[in-house]
């Protein structure tokens, strides 16, 4: 079905510039580019199209998309400019009263690095799925083809629960983000019977008994699953590398795929990416030397049978990485403690403006 961007594009940009108010604005920025907006929605239709309609559609759309946002950030500029200099012209001034103190607070750099990467898998074609935290063990641990005698589960310090669910399962705190990728097929599974081909990330809170310079009881992951038919390893390799160079913002990126070990892929690999040293610190880019950043591989056949889905029909790949390292790499900090530490001299450092969205067209890694 075609859809004309221009008609629609013009309708939404009328609209803004007719807002006489920041609530009215407000109210059409949710309605085009929130989570259920209609340009969202639209972003949300690029997973299901082929290749050669995504090229013609993709570009449209995030056109759109970019037109859209400078409108509103326009608007929003005159709007409150209008307010201001009518406030000014009703009120009058103390100059005797003290200067207010600076506005404080910032995005915290995990927080940014979030929304960089759902940024960046967005424009991929990758949806956002979530799961909880607390969970049981057949999702974390069983349906990930790690049994309860699988020596893999020791690689995991994990933050048991006294009680059981009403299955009589173990619970606990997620030791990672891979048990959304079991539910995520049960989902799809749910809602398509015949299976669908299925393209998520999973960002969120993990849970380990681990503490030091670069491990803390809990740290965020975020995991990537892509289930089609006919997927190989090029595919991971693509789209590891596309996600990478937005990420770091560098053409100059070089991965090594090296054979590894994970219960839930076979084959799996690990991925690492050159770096070159620059005033004696590392900057990933180039090729002098090699640092680990993610593990992945194919998805083994037994997880996608735990989905729910036929493993001779369906093929897939999975990667996951620790959002702080990310961070840690790409803005230069050097003690995953601090992320923790709620220090404001930390935040200031680091931090990121409370006004600064990351998006493709506009930047995804400015600080403030």
């Amino acid at each position: 079905m075609t859809v004309d961007h221009a008609a629609n594009g013009q309708e939404a940009l009328s609209r803004i510039s007719a807002a006489t108010d920041l609530d009215t604005l407000e109210g059409l920025r949710v309605s085009l580019l929130g989570k259920q907006g209609s340009i969202s929605a639209l972003l949300k239709t690029l997973g299901a199209m082929s290749p050669d309609e995504r090229k013609v559609e993709g570009p449209k759309i995030h056109a759109l998309r970019e037109s859209v946002t400078e409108a509103l950030t326009g608007r929003k500029a005159a709007l409150e400019n209008a307010a201001l200099e009518e406030q000014l012209a009703a009120q009058t001034i103390d100059l005797t009263l003290p200067a207010p103190e600076s506005p404080r607070g910032s995005i915290h750099p995990i927080s940014q690095v979030m929304d960089e990467l759902a940024e960046i898998f967005a424009d991929m074609g990758f949806a956002v799925a979530t799961g909880p935290e607390i969970e049981d063990d057949w999702h974390n641990f069983t349906a990930l083809n790690m049994p309860e005698s699988h020596p893999a589960r020791a690689m995991h310090d994990t933050f048991y629960f006294p009680d059981r669910d009403a299955e009589n399962r173990e619970m606990l705190l997620r030791t990672h983000t891979s048990p959304v990728q079991i539910r995520a097929m049960i989902d799809v599974v749910q809602e398509s019977p015949g299976g669908a081909p299925l393209r998520v990330i999973a960002p969120g809170r993990v849970y380990r008994s681990d503490s030091d310079a670069t491990h803390t009881p809990m740290f965020h992951q975020i995991e990537g699953l892509v289930i089609d038919k006919g997927i190989h390893l090029g595919h991971l390799k693509w789209t590891l590398e596309t996600f990478l160079k937005a990420f770091f913002e560098r053409e100059d990126i070089v991965l090594r795929l090296r054979p590894s070990y994970f219960p839930f892929t076979e084959p799996s690999v690990e991925v690492d990416v050159g770096y070159t040293i620059v005033n004696g610190k590392r900057v990933v880019g180039g090729s002098e030397g090699w640092m680990e950043v993610l593990g992945s591989g194919m998805v083994n056949r037994k997880v996608i049978a735990a989905g729910g889905l036929d493993p001779d029909e369906w093929q897939g790949f999975a990667f996951g990485t620790g959002v702080d390292r990310l961070a840690m790499l790409k803005y230069g900090m050097d003690d995953l403690r601090a992320f923790f530490d709620g220090d404001v001299r930390w935040l200031s450092h680091y931090g990121f403006s409370a006004l600064d969205v990351p998006t493709l067209s506009g930047g995804v890694g400015t600080a403030a």
